[in-house]
Formats: C-alpha cells, sequence, structure tokens
C-alpha cells in the first residue's frame, strides 16, 4: 500500500524531531514509527474541518524552534487543511473558556487522514491562557511539544516543556496542559497496537 507523500514527510520529520527523546518516551516513538513503517489505509472519507480556535494555529506554528521542529512545524501546515479538527468532549473541566479553547486532530489511526492499527498521531491546539483539564486514556502517550506550554501528571505541579521537548504519559496517569501567552501545540503518538 502507498502512503500519501505528505504524510511520508510529515512522520519523517516527526522522527528526526524526535530524535534527541530519552527513556521510556523515546521508546514509544521508536516502538511507533516501527509500526509506521509499514502504512495504513488512506482515509477517504475524512471530511476537513476547521473550529474558531484554529485561527491560533499559524501563531503556533510560527513557535516551533528552529531546525528539526520547524521542519515537523511546516509539514504540519502543509497538512493542516486536510486535517478534521475537533473539540474534546466528555471530560469536566473548570475553564469557561476550554470548549471554544481548543482542538484535536488525528493524522494517522482511526479518524484521521491515514487509519492506522498500531499508532495515533495527532495534534492538540490550545488557545492563550486556556487549560485543557485532567484527563485519561488507556494508551501510552508521548507529546512533542511545537509550542511551549505547561503540563500536570497525577494531580502533582505544573511543569514547562520548550518547543522541541517531549512529555510522557503512561497509561491511564491523570494529566492536564495549558497555554500561556503564546497557543500552547503538541503533537500526540498513542500506542494502540499490541
Amino acid at each position: 500500500m502507498s502512503r500519501d507523500p505528505e504524510i511520508t514527510r510529515l512522520l519523517e520529520a516527526h522522527r528526526v524531531a524526535c530524535a534527541s527523546a530519552t527513556g521510556a518516551v523515546r521508546g514509544l516513538f521508536d516502538r511507533s514509527h516501527d509500526a509506521l513503517a509499514t502504512p495504513g489505509r488512506p482515509n477517504r472519507s475524512l471530511e476537513p474541518e476547521t473550529i474558531p480556535v484554529c485561527r491560533h494555529l499559524d501563531k503556533a506554528l510560527g513557535a516551533a524552534a528552529p531546525g528539526a521542529v520547524q521542519e515537523l512545524a511546516d509539514c504540519l501546515a502543509g497538512l493542516a487543511p486536510r486535517l478534521a479538527w475537533k473539540r474534546r468532549e466528555g471530560i469536566a473541566y473548570s475553564d469557561p473558556g476550554f470548549p471554544d479553547g481548543h482542538a484535536n486532530a488525528v493524522l494517522v489511526g482511526a479518524g484521521g487522514l491515514e487509519e492506522h492499527r498500531d499508532v495515533r498521531l495527532g495534534v492538540s491546539l490550545v488557545a492563550p491562557r486556556v487549560t485543557y483539564p485532567d484527563h485519561r486514556h488507556p494508551p501510552e502517550e508521548g507529546y512533542l511539544v511545537l509550542s511551549a506550554g505547561c503540563w500536570r501528571q497525577h494531580h502533582g505541579e505544573w511543569f514547562e516543556r520548550a518547543s522541541g521537548e517531549t512529555v510522557h504519559n503512561v497509561a491511564n496517569i491523570w494529566h492536564a496542559m495549558r497555554a500561556g501567552p503564546v497557543p500552547l501545540l503538541a503533537m500526540w503518538m498513542l500506542w494502540t497496537g499490541a
């Protein structure tokens, strides 16, 4: 099965941008990229969709660190008009800005541009000064930060991550993120395989 050339470029840029990751998140990225060497099925039924928070996307992409992370941001910018940006439903929140201040889009995996059984790769965008509330999910997750923001795990203290840094969430850990004065943009990778 052949793969969309824009997705091929994005996956290679993601692999390169993650090359300096260490520890468990590096293992997740390596395992996921190994699985992604086998292309999935193109999702020809995906309808592009934007929502109001997408107006912050260009500013977030422009905040990517120079080099490999900026290359990844450029690949994402090329694919962005084809994505179905959605609000996260079904989680409790206290920040009144959350419903209209965030969006997620899937690139590869269920509901993405390419269906894949083992990996789900997507992106989250959070408007300035908005908190994406505590949530959890069974798959292990690794974030690659494109524009800086803060994270929290297990209801602990908030910690900052700069563009190019990573965050690792073990399966079912409570985690949250929030944007500062610049919109937060991060690519997430979930391991959904065996």
